[in-house]
């Protein structure tokens, strides 16, 4: 309506009905912004666009400019359908993710299914999944087999099979067959829900330039609005030049100054790369992160679970005194008592009946093994560390793998060999960073000096670290850290690594393996668990932070150079409007890349 009654007001030669014309189209195109201008004036917030844009405006109308002021205020609202369009589109990914929070759970009772609240299911219940359905609660499959979409929290379109005894994540959509799922957490503590926070928390964590932007325009208005108010008097004051001349200048110089641009498309910038990469899996908790990783050139990973599956397996059992199948049955019965991911391959080895009041004295020794006593006998179970703490000469092996050795009443009765596979795309991942420039990349890890060795080699590593406690990964990674001068990533995803990950430049969890700690703790977490999507992360951390500064570089550049015509008197409101309304459509429609990338 508005752009019609500026075509009309051409045409019409009465100039009270052209004025009154073009009167109506200010009011209908800037009634909102002179309101919200008011209300921040009695609310004493009154230095801010809207204000600047009312000022103008009004100014411009009192000097007889009134089709100007009325497509000043016509452009203004435009820019903000741009950036309400663009923000609009960047919300959309992680509103599907908030979607995808479940709204009830199966329980089966009394052999008829009840649904009831997620956050009424306790750990240990089993639920039901029909088809359709999405997974309410994280768990383990313990009867049926399915497809189930988890394009929601990995970005993979594919869907994954799943069967007993895998685990399923919430928020996951059950496709082709009924499930009976064990729940493993509590609904405040599955990954859906988990993602919900991370997502709230994330506006929390702005970056150097939005904390930088935000000072900046504080500063920058009370700073514009007196020099317009110098522009508008001292020149007729000081050299008795055209008091109307010099408030027009002024008031182009207060349109031109409005720093909308700045404002608007340096947090969507941020913001956009945040959804983009949640399609593709990977949650980074705030801008602050993305500038980091733009400028590191350092990462050091953890190997168990994040760059090899940590799903290991025995591979051979060479027994010195008790027959293998004994010496699986001392080690399984203590190995139920851990959560550690040695454990999960001894037992599934054993297949046997565990007596669990057979074991007593259970003990943990962090980063070497365990004790207890299994069948009235004492156990040690663990690596050459355990051993040689306890002053039992151990035999090494000439397997690649993870030895576990074994003794029994202070001698030693052999070993169990475990062995673990690298990630399909963790040589690709190491590839892609040496790629992006980055200096060092380096394995940590507990396992032996050989296992160490054979990872590294098979993933063209030049620096690794083996058989460190969990203490030595701090004192490694800060050594290293303290020798560059960028920061560095550390990726891991155990109990173990949440020290070094909460005090990284930038911590990375596993997802899906990772623990709790590790999770809460971290900066980025890779909801598929693959190492090849910080790569990515990083070249798109890159471009955003070259087309923020793209942004920051143009806005102010035009700004400074349109202010500086105002001021000489060489610019008309046309250019203010380029300026202000133009430079911030042309800064959101740059910004918006971030979503596509």
């Amino acid at each position: 309506m508005v752009v019609v009654i500026l075509i009309l007001s051409h045409f019409i030669e009465n100039e009270t009905a052209r004025i009154a014309l073009s009167l109506s189209g200010y009011l209908i195109a800037g009634y909102d912004i002179i309101v919200r201008a008011a209300k921040n004036i009695l609310n004493r917030n009154f230095l801010d666009e809207y204000f600047l844009m009312t000022v103008a405006t009004i100014g411009a109308i009192a000097l007889g400019e009134y089709f100007e002021a009325t497509e000043v205020m016509l452009l203004f609202q435009v820019g903000e359908w741009f950036q309400d369009y663009a923000v609009d589109i960047s919300r959309r990914s992680l509103e599907e993710l908030v979607e995808s929070a479940p709204e009830y759970a199966n329980i089966e009772r009394d052999g008829q299914l009840v649904r009831v609240e997620p956050d009424a299911v306790e750990i240990g219940d089993v639920i039901v999944a029909k088809i359709g359905e999405k997974i309410p609660i994280d768990g383990v499959v313990v009867a049926g087999e399915s497809s189930v979409n988890t394009a929601n929290l990995t970005g993979e379109s594919a869907p994954r099979r799943v069967s007993v005894g895998d685990d399923i994540l919430s928020g996951t959509i059950n496709l082709t067959g009924l499930l009976k799922i064990r729940t493993m957490k509590a609904f405040d503590e599955s990954a859906i829900m988990k993602i919900l926070e991370l997502i709230e928390d994330t506006s929390e964590k702005k970056s150097t330039m939005e904390r930088f932007i935000t000072r900046f325009a504080r500063i920058y208005t009370p700073i514009v609005v007196a020099s317009a108010l110098m522009l508008a008097i001292i020149p007729p004051l000081a050299f008795a030049a055209s008091f109307f001349e010099w408030l027009r200048r002024a008031l182009i110089f207060l349109v031109v100054s409005c720093p909308c641009a700045l404002l608007v498309s340096v947090p969507l910038g941020f913001f956009g790369m945040i959804g983009s990469m949640s399609k593709k899996g990977v949650l980074v908790k705030g801008s602050v992160v993305i500038e980091r990783l733009a400028k590191a050139k350092g990462i050091v990973f953890d190997k168990t679970g994040t760059l090899t599956r940590g799903t290991f397996q025995v591979v051979a059992i060479h027994a010195e005194k008790y027959d293998e199948h004994e010496l699986l049955e001392f080690a399984a019965h203590i190995e139920s008592f851990s959560n550690h991911p040695i454990a999960r391959p001894i037992l599934e080895a054993y297949q046997g009946a565990l007596d669990t009041h057979a074991v007593e004295d259970f003990q943990e020794f962090a980063g070497k093994g365990l004790s207890g006593k299994v069948f009235g006998k004492s156990v040690l179970i663990g690596n050459d560390k355990l051993m040689a703490d306890h002053h039992i000469a151990y035999k090494d092996c000439h397997l690649t793998g993870t030895i576990v050795h074994i003794a029994i009443e202070d001698a030693y009765m052999g070993h169990i060999i475990i062995a673990d596979e690298i990630k399909e795309d963790s040589p690709a991942t190491i590839s892609s960073l040496k790629s992006l420039g980055f200096d060092d990349v380096i394995m940590l890890t507990g396992d032996s000096e050989k296992v160490g060795e054979n990872i590294s080699n098979e993933l063209g590593l030049t620096v690794f670290y083996a058989e460190l406690m969990p203490e030595d990964k701090v004192r490694i990674y800060e050594k290293i850290r303290a020798q560059s001068n960028a920061p560095i990533v550390y990726a891991g995803d155990g109990l173990n690594d949440a020290p070094v990950i909460a005090g990284a430049d930038i911590g990375i969890a596993m997802g899906i393996s990772g623990s709790q700690a590790a999770i809460d703790y971290a900066d980025m977490i890779l909801m598929d668990d693959q190492p090849s999507k910080i790569a990515l992360a990083i070249q798109n951390a890159r471009k955003t932070m070259r087309i923020v500064n793209q942004n920051v570089c143009f806005s102010i550049g035009i700004k400074v150079f349109v202010l500086a015509l105002s001021a000489l008197g060489f610019a008309n409101m046309q250019y203010a409007i380029f300026a202000d309304v133009g430079v911030m459509i042309l800064a959101v429609l740059n910004s918006l890349r971030t979503i596509k990338m």
